[in-house]
This record gives structure tokens, C-alpha cells and sequence, in this order.
């Protein structure tokens, strides 16, 4: 029965710190004394053949011994990893399980998989956990707990031989009611614990329990304990913040486990977390309980400036609670903050102002444990490392984090979307009345009464792309259940997908430069570089917020120093899987230059997506897949940070939040390669989503060339900057005239301290004509040959598409970086990572470049051949080489030189001809190449057959 109680109420002021720091130290003293600590030496039994039930393991003495909190595998508990190790998650790549070139790593004692890291020992199935515990006599009529922070998954506990019941909660702590079967004494306590996928699938990919990324542990982690509380006890506590009325809304639940009516007092105080406290109000409220469940409600007033929660100012209030109940004295203390996550019609507001979700996905990684860290300062860290790239929102992947991750996000001021453990899809589906549609629900109802009160906890959805024939029914009516029920947070019926007129905000896909399957159609593969893009027209059929799902998901090749980071349960197995091909192809010397000039190309690739994003109006945010490396599914090296959140050394924060903040500077260039005959006319822009307006600022732009020397400069007129996107500046207008040399220049703009930059690269609108005896082909023709053999000089430059297989032909080149990565993606294009040269190289000294791909490689890059060098010849050293494909590691170039017949040859993998007078790059690097095979530096040092150079060709 539940009862909703309005009792008559006094409000008693106080000065009161003392008072409330009585209160919180007899809370903690409180529980000191009514708890037992559970963690450390447990009695531990695996139940390989699931026959601890029948053979009623509860009722007598486990053997073996592990530690707690733990997983199995952190206490090297489980089975070796063996070939058919039954993982739980996809693997759309089985050539692991026949190629030869992973023979070796299928062997006995030496077994290495690609797809994900490796953990040191590996099991699934049930589990008996084991500990002999004391109940004092202090605790007799005592309502008894016992809390699991979290297991995974299935947690079946029995007192002595009394099975007390079973849950299975991925996302919260499991809490059991063990009232009934404890008295003072001793008592054995046993769990049961079982990770395998049984009737309730949430899908194998999930990221609640796939090896993925945290791994399918099995065990027991974070707090754990037994406490004792009076028989009537404050079960459930969700505040109710309103701003405008400056008001907390408290709804409680009470439970009366005694059988009879009750007389209560309930006191609740509010302190601020920020520092001294003010003056208090005590508001002291006298109730009767009658029946076992009590729902009472109060209004808190805040007093008349209630100190506001954003991510500027996280400002966190403390509601203690005191049930008094026959001196019996239940305490609680509930975190709080003062705001509203709101919508105004396609934008996000926090507490009535615009906001912008500047996110990335948090996937559960943590390789050191394989499950998630439940202290306040892990998390902290995370949050901080988050902040310090202009990140204010974090996605939790089909998972929910421990409690410490929200307490950390309201400190920072970070806005989490949560996830209901789920990725229901591949073999899995919602709306067709399997078991999964309930425990969803069940889920959601476990996770908002759990972290409900939390500021940071700002949106809630099911959890990633779903399927099901019903799914768009069963996720429509569950988002509207949530919005009917608790009105805190935003909510939308999937990541991903479906977008449907009842979400508050729509996550989608389709606002992002490179969608899946996309290959080399996509933009920043198949049109020109320019930032004068922007999604409107994809988001104009929504009138609500538009957040882009999973946008980036760039690789960079293997940081191969790496691998001696992972000191835990999981191992690089898969790295040194790449590093050997590498070594094997030998090129392991180039490892660290393949991760650096890889790794530019990503953060480039990263910075047009956002910048996309930030230009769009109206738009809602971003969810980056990811800031940090992702690495299951094949391995998807997606991160400008490690697993462990830590920089790889080729863009700092710094940098990274020129493009990524609350504030960004934005230029619309229809271009990024001009003529200096042309003029530079850029619209300049500004996304502010910061703290204020800016009044009277004086916008400011530079043109710089790459010694930093400035060449041009100019002011915007002043002007009053609302919080918004899309709001004009101006036009820059300058002539290039000037500039009589190939340039690679900056161009950069300054907005109150905010600055943002981008490369752009200016040529000559007229090269010279150089008096040279080089023979410029497409073919290796008879005048080609002709020319060879008297000793003179060629430049093939190769038409796309007309490689042998063997020589490169079916490796798919592009500008971008690899989506994803080629595993999981079945070979997706493109197959490669950019380029990498030495910039001093006499053959490029007219096309100035660095050692790594800038947007004048997207022309080269978009007409090229990868030519598999060793299939040419083994001594071969290219001009410009293109970084593979970390799987295959295979030397790859795009220029090389070699004397063939009694002449030279200069190869290039790129139609240097093809409508070139549409092409300002090609008709440079041409012209550089000419240049370099007209001087005495052209003097190649390997021979290659003839024969060989035309087997290269179709």
C-alpha cells in the first residue's frame, strides 16, 4: 500500500553549520556503525558444468579464494584463451579463423586475436562467490541490506541455505532485502554470479557486457556491504528542481517493515557544496505512517538567488534527510543542482540559455580492470582530460556508468546522455515481446532512481541503434512513459535511429561527413576542400534539437610504445599482431612516423567535422566516436587520445579547442587552393554557446605564411555577439597578388581571446615554361621506351584504376583517414592513411608541403594509384609514401624514381593530366617534378627492369 502523505509543516532558519555538519558526520558515523564491509578474501568456486544449484553449493565450503571487490580475471581466475575462446560480441572479420597470416597466432601458447584486447584469462558462465559473516547483536530488529554496487550480470544470494532472490541490474547497484534470513550470529553468505546471455539478450555488441570493450567479467567491484537501518527507512528520495520558482520539489518514499502505524518526524536541510554555508532552513515535517510504503512530498525553498548548475558553474547543493521515527534515525544525503535542460525550438537551453553538445562517446574502456572504475577521482580525471578539449557532454555507449562517474560530471559540468545497457541489435531486437522489452524498462526505472537527482544527468534513451520489427512502437511509448513520468531530463528513442515525432531530440547520422558505406562518395573524399558547408538542409525536416550520431570515427596507425602500457588484465595482442606485419614488410622503423603523420590527418579530418557541425544553424551537437581510441571491433583507432585518455603527441588540447569550444571562430572558404590572381572573399562566422554575450568586441583576422610571418590583417567591424551559431561578422576581401611563389599560408580569426585557423595554399596563376627534354606520359608506350633506352628522361604519371592487383590496383585511396577501420567495415573505403615525405625533398621543393597530408594532397590523393612497392622492387625507397592499412602493412607508394633501360623514370601513382587545367595542384606538383628530373638532384639509385614497370599495368 502507498500512501501520499502532505503533512503540516514548520520552517525553522538557521545559521546553522553546525548543526549540518553534526548531521553529515552522524550520517557517516551512523553508517560506520550499522555496516559490515564485505570487501577482501572470499571463498571462490567456478561452475564450469552449472551444477552448483543442484549440487547445492550454498550449503557448503568453497575451496578456492578470491579477492573482492574483483572480477575473476583480476584474480587470474578462469580459462586460458584458446582458439575457439567463446567471445561474446560480433566479429564480422573471421579471417583471423583461416587466413595463413594468422596461422601462427591460432597456435596453442601462443594465441593472439586482432579484433580487441586480449584478456589474460577468459570465462563464462557461473560463478560462486563465498563468505562467512557476523551479524552483531546491535542489529536484531534491524532492517538488513546487502549492496552490491555493481555485479556482472545475473547475481542469485542465498543466507545459509535460504535463497534470498535474484537480479540482474547492468547499470545499478544490486540491493538485496535480507530482513528475513539474518539474525544476530554467524551466517555463510553466498552469490552466485553468472555473466552468459540467457533469456533477457540486451545484445552481444552492448557495451554493458561485450568483450568489445570492458569485457564479459565476471564478479563484484566498487562497494560492498551489509548495513542495518530502523525498520521504517527512507527508501527512495527524487528531488524536483524548479528555477523559476526557486523551489526543490521533494518526493520521497518511506518504508515501514514493523506492521503497525507509526508516528515520524522528517527533517530535511539543504547546504551548498560550493563553499561557507548560509544561513539554513530546517524544514521539520510530523507524519503517521500507516501501511508498509509511504510516499511523502514537500516543497524546499531556495531562497531568492539559488546558485544555478551549468558547465561554467557547477554549482551542487547536499538535501540532508533525517526520519525520526521513535528515536530510531534513518539518514540520507542526496546531491542536487539547480537547473533546467531544456529545448527552445532546434537548440538545446540550460536554465533558458542556448547550449551547444560538444560530446564524445564513453564506450566503457578500461583496460587495466576490463570493467569500470567506481572511485570519484577515476572519473574526475576523465571528466578533467574531456573538459581540456572543449568537450561539455559525454554519450554513455549502450551502458551506464557507476555513481562516481555521475558525482564527478556534476562537479565539472558535464551533461551525460545515458543509456538503458542495450544495443539490441544482431541477433536481438526490441518491440517482439521477448524478455528484453521489460528488462529495459526495468533498467530505465533502476538507473533514474539510482542517479536521478544528479544535475549531469541530462538526457536518457534506450541505448544504440536498435532493431526489432516493433521497435519504433515499443521505443515510441517508452520515451513517452519517461516524458509523462519525469520531466528532469531530455529524452530520444535511440541513438542512431529512429528519429520520431515524440523524441524531445533526434541523434542521426546523416549530419556528418562521412556516413557508412560511403566509401570515396563521401564529402571529404569527393569534393574539393572548402568549409562553406553545413547540414541544413538534412535537419530542416526536424523541428526539434538535431545531435550527429558518431561523427569521426578517424583512424591513425598504432602508437606499437603502447603495448607496454596495458600492466593489466587486458593485453595489445592485437597490436603486436600489426607490429610483426610491419616489422615483416620492413618498415617497423617508420612506426612512430606513420602514427604522427597519420594522426595530423586525423585531427584534420576531426576538425572539418565539428567545424561542420558548429556552422550548421540551429544546430543541436555533436557525439564524437571518439576522442579516445575504440579498441574492439577490429580495432578502431579512432582517438587523438589512447585507451587510457592519454595525448599521442600530434595535437594538444590547446589546439584541439581552437576548433572545439564554447566558443569558435568559423570562416565559409569555398575553397582552400587558390590562384594568386584570385581574391581570398571568406564570410566570417561565430558559434558562441559560452557563459555571456560578448558586447563591443572587434573581430580580427591574419594571413601568415609557414614561418609564421604575417602577411595580411584586417578588423571585422564590433559588433554584440548573442549565444547562438551562424551569427555573421563580416567578409574578409583580400587580393593574392603578392604572393609570387607557391604558399602555404594560415589564415586565422580572433574573436575576444577565441582563435581559430585553417591552411590554405596559394600558387602561381602562371608557371614558368621549363626548356627540359622530359617526356610527360600516361603510358609506357614505344616513344616512352624509345626515350628510356637513348638515355633520356621520363615522367609516367598513371591514370586511376590502371594497376595490376598485385601491384596495388585494388587498394581504394582517398584523402580521408580509414573509417572505422577495414575490419569491422568489410573493407570500407578508403583502405589508407594519408601520405608521408620528407617536406625538404628536392622533387616537391615548388609544392610546399609538410611530412603529412594537408588539403593540397586532396587532389593528388583523389586521382591516385597506391602502389605496393615491394611488388616493384625491395630496394625501392618511394618519394612520397602512402601509410596501408595497419592490417595489411603493406610499403606503399605514390612517387618513386629508378633508372630504367639506360634512362630515368619518375613513377607517379597520380594523374598529374587528366583535366588538369581545372586542377591549380596537380599542374604545381607537375611543375615540381619537372623541375626536380631537369636538376642535377634527379639521380635514382635503384634499377628496375622495364619489364616490371609495364607488368604494373592493365
Amino acid at each position: 500500500m502507498v500512501k501520499k502523505i502532505f503533512g503540516s509543516l514548520m520552517v525553522i532558519v538557521f545559521a546553522g553549520v553546525n548543526t549540518i555538519a553534526w548531521s553529515q558526520t552522524k550520517l557517516a558515523d551512523n553508517f560506520k556503525e550499522n555496516s559490515i564491509n564485505l570487501s577482501g578474501t572470499w571463498r571462490f568456486q567456478q561452475d564450469s558444468l552449472d551444477t552448483g544449484i543442484v549440487e547445492k553449493w550454498f550449503s557448503i565450503k568453497l575451496k578456492d579464494a578470491v579477492h573482492l571487490p574483483g572480477s575473476m580475471t583480476t584474480n587470474a581466475k578462469g580459462n586460458d584463451i584458446v582458439f575457439n575462446t567463446p567471445w561474446t560480441g560480433s566479429i564480422f572479420d573471421s579471417s583471423y579463423f583461416f587466413k595463413p597470416q594468422y596461422a601462427r597466432y591460432r597456435q596453442p601458447g601462443n594465441i593472439k586475436v586482432p579484433f580487441w584486447l586480449q584478456p589474460v584469462k577468459y570465462y563464462k558462465g557461473a560463478a560462486w562467490y563465498q563468505k562467512t559473516i557476523t551479524i552483531p547483536p546491535s542489529w536484531d530488529n534491524k532492517h538488513l541490506e546487502l549492496f552490491i554496487e555493481r555485479s556482472h550480470w545475473e547475481t542469485t544470494v542465498w543466507i545459509d541455505d535460504k535463497e534470498v532472490g535474484m537480479k540482474n541490474s547492468l547499470g545499478t547497484a544490486q540491493i538485496f532485502d535480507l530482513k528475513k534470513y539474518l539474525q544476530p550470529g554467524i551466517h555463510q553468505l553466498t552469490i552466485r554470479v553468472d555473466n552468459r546471455v540467457k533469456d533477457i539478450n540486451v545484445g552481444e555488441n552492448s557495451h554493458s557486457i561485450s568483450d568489445h570493450t570492458q569485457t564479459n567479467w565476471n564478479g563484484m567491484i566498487g562497494k560492498l556491504f551489509i548495513s542495518a537501518r530502523p525498520l521504517i527507512y527512507i527508501d527512495n528520495v527524487q528531488l524536483f528542481p524548479d528555477i523559476k520558482n526557486k523551489w526543490v520539489k521533494v518526493k520521497m518514499l518511506i518504508k515501514n517493515t514493523t506492521g503497525v502505524a507509526a508516528n515520524s518526524t522528517i527533517q530535511l536541510s539543504v547546504r551548498s557544496k560550493k563553499g561557507p554555508a548560509e544561513k539554513q532552513k530546517f524544514i521539520t515535517g510530523k507524519i503517521t505512517i500507516v501501511g508498509d510504503s509511504y510516499f511523502y512530498e514537500v516543497i524546499y525553498p531556495m531562497g531568492e538567488k539559488p546558485l544555478l548548475w551549468d558547465e561554467f558553474h557547477p554549482n551542487i547543493y547536499a538535501m540532508s534527510i533525517k526520519l525520526n521515527t521513535a528515536n530510531n534515525i534513518d539518514f540520507t544525503t542526496i546531491i542536487f543542482g539547480m537547473r533546467e535542460f531544456g529545448v527552445k525550438g532546434t537548440q538545446f537551453t540550460i536554465n533558458g540559455k542556448n547550449t551547444f553538445l560538444r560530446g564524445t562517446l564513453e564506450c566503457a574502456i578500461f583496460p587495466r580492470t576490463g570493467y569500470p572504475p567506481t572511485d570519484l577521482n577515476s572519473w574526475l580525471r576523465i571528466f578533467k582530460i574531456a573538459r581540456s578539449y572543449g568537450l561539455n557532454h559525454l554519450r554513455f555507449h549502450s551502458w551506464c556508468p557507476p555513481e562516481a562517474a555521475f558525482q564527478a560530471a556534476d562537479r565539472t559540468g558535464f551533461y551525460l546522455q545515458i543509456e538503458c545497457s542495450s544495443w539490441a541489435n544482431w541477433g536481438t531486437g526490441l518491440g517482439e515481446g521477448a524478455p528484453v522489452d521489460k528488462y529495459i524498462y526495468d533498467e530505465s526505472e533502476a538507473i533514474v532512481k539510482a542517479y536521478g537527482n544528479h544535475p549531469s544527468f541530462c538526457m536518457l534513451t534506450y541505448g544504440n541503434e536498435p532493431s526489432g520489427k516493433g521497435n519504433i512502437k515499443y521505443l515510441t511509448a517508452f520515451t513517452n512513459y519517461w516524458k509523462e513520468k519525469d520531466s528532469r531530463r531530455l529524452y530520444t528513442t535511440g541513438s542512431g535511429w529512429p528519429a520520431v515525432p515524440d523524441n524531445d531530440y533526434n541523434v542521426v547520422s546523416e549530419p556528418r561527413i562521412q556516413l557508412w558505406k560511403a566509401g570515396l562518395k563521401s564529402i571529404i573524399n569527393s569534393q574539393a576542400p572548402c568549409t562553406n558547408y553545413d547540414w541544413s538542409d538534412t535537419i530542416v525536416k526536424w523541428k526539434i534539437p538535431t545531435v550527429s550520431h558518431e561523427i569521426g570515427q578517424w583512424c591513425v596507425y598504432p602508437d606499437f610504445k603502447e603495448i607496454k602500457k596495458y600492466t593489466g588484465i587486458l593485453k595489445a595482442k592485437n597490436f603486436e599482431i600489426f607490429q610483426s606485419a610491419l616489422r615483416e614488410n620492413g618498415m617497423e622503423r617508420l612506426a612512430d612516423s606513420f602514427l604522427l603523420s597519420s594522426g595530423k590527418l586525423q585531427a584534420l579530418c576531426y576538425k572539418a567535422d565539428i567545424e561542420a557541425a558548429l556552422r550548421t544553424p540551429g544546430f543541436g551537437g555533436f557525439q564524437l566516436l571518439s576522442l579516445y581510441d575504440f579498441p574492439g571491433q577490429g580495432t578502431a583507432l579512432v582517438g587523438i587520445l589512447n585507451a587510457f585518455w592519454e595525448d599521442k603527441g600530434y595535437i594538444t588540447s590547446k589546439e584541439y579547442r581552437m576548433f572545439c569550444n564554447s566558443t569558435v571562430p568559423l570562416v565559409r572558404l569555398p575553397k582552400m587552393i587558390y590562384l594568386n590572381n584570385e581574391r581570398l572573399i571568406v564570410p566570417v562566422e561565430i558559434a558562441h554557446f559560452g557563459e555571456e554575450l560578448f558586447n563591443d568586441v572587434k573581430p580580427k583576422w591574419e594571413l601568415s605564411d609557414a614561418s609564421g610571418n604575417i602577411l595580411f590583417r584586417g578588423e571585422l567591424p564590433k559588433t554584440n555577439i548573442p549565444l547562438g551559431n551562424a551569427f555573421q561578422l563580416g567578409v574578409i576581401n583580400q587580393d593574392l597578388i603578392s604572393i609570387k611563389k607557391p604558399s602555404q599560408l594560415a589564415l586565422s580569426v580572433s574573436v575576444n581571446g577565441f582563435i581559430n585557423s585553417w591552411d590554405i595554399f596559394v600558387y602561381p596563376a602562371a608557371l614558368p615554361k621549363e626548356n627540359n627534354n622530359i617526356l610527360v606520359t600516361q603510358y609506357l608506350d614505344t616513344k616512352s621506351l624509345d626515350v628510356l633506352n637513348s638515355g633520356g628522361k621520363v615522367l609516367l604519371t598513371l591514370k586511376k584504376g590502371v594497376l595490376k592487383k598485385e601491384f596495388g590496383g585494388d587498394i581504394e585511396t582517398g584523402f580521408s583517414s580509414i573509417f572505422w577501420n577495414t575490419s569491422w567495415t568489410n573493407g570500407q573505403a578508403p583502405h589508407t592513411l594519408g601520405i608521408l615525405c620528407n617536406p625538404k625533398h628536392p622533387a616537391l621543393k615548388e609544392f610546399p608541403t609538410q611530412y603529412f597530408s594537408n588539403w593540397q594532397w586532396w587532389d593528388a590523393m583523389s586521382h591516385s594509384n597506391s602502389i605496393i612497392m615491394d611488388s616493384v622492387s625491395k630496394n625501392l625507397q618511394p618519394i612520397v609514401r602512402i601509410i596501408d592499412d595497419w592490417v595489411t602493412a603493406r610499403p606503399l607508394g605514390l612517387l618513386f624514381e629508378c633508372k630504367a633501360g639506360k634512362g630515368k623514370l619518375l613513377v607517379s601513382g597520380i594523374d598529374l593530366i587528366s583535366n588538369n587545367d581545372k586542377r591549380a595542384e596537380a599542374r604545381q606538383l607537375k611543375y615540381s617534378l619537372e623541375k626536380y628530373m631537369s636538376s642535377g638532384s634527379f639521380n635514382p639509385a635503384v634499377t628496375i627492369d622495364v619489364d616490371t614497370i609495364r607488368r604494373m599495368i592493365n
